[in-house]
């Protein structure tokens, strides 16, 4: 039974253990380029693009064990899902931490949560979907 719970929820587990990973990968890559003064729009989009680069390769080949064929369109595919909430992600960020004055790192986290559930459903269902 433990073996079939495990199976039932291995891809879950992996994308939440990736999601996190994903998730330090951009919190990090976000102070470090706000701490040089890139400005909050700025440090948010070189964040994202720094962190969705790592999530396809690591979603690609440990949550979803994609097939070698359609690269180029699982690409395509992961990076557009990926833009609509990268936007999401830039226009909360400035709403919040330039208009609302919220703080930024605690925006940041918080969205990031928003951020993984989203995407995880896009990769399941739109990008790495099995055809059976």
């Amino acid at each position: 039974m433990k073996n079939n719970l495990l199976k039932k929820y291995k891809q879950p587990l992996l994308y939440i253990v990736f999601g996190i990973a994903t998730t330090l990968v951009n919190f990090i890559a976000y102070f470090l380029l706000s701490k040089l003064s890139f400005g909050t729009a700025i440090s948010t989009v070189l964040a994202w693009l720094i962190s969705v680069i790592f999530a396809f390769f690591t979603n690609r080949k440990y949550v979803f064990n994609a097939s070698k064929n359609g690269f180029l369109k699982q690409l395509f595919g992961f990076f557009s899902m990926r833009i609509a909430t990268g936007v999401l992600d830039l226009l909360i960020m400035v709403l919040f931490v330039d208009v609302l004055e919220f703080n930024d790192l605690l925006i940041k986290l918080l969205l990031n949560i928003l951020v993984i559930i989203l995407n995880y459903f896009f990769s399941k269902f739109l990008v790495f979907k099995n055809k059976k």
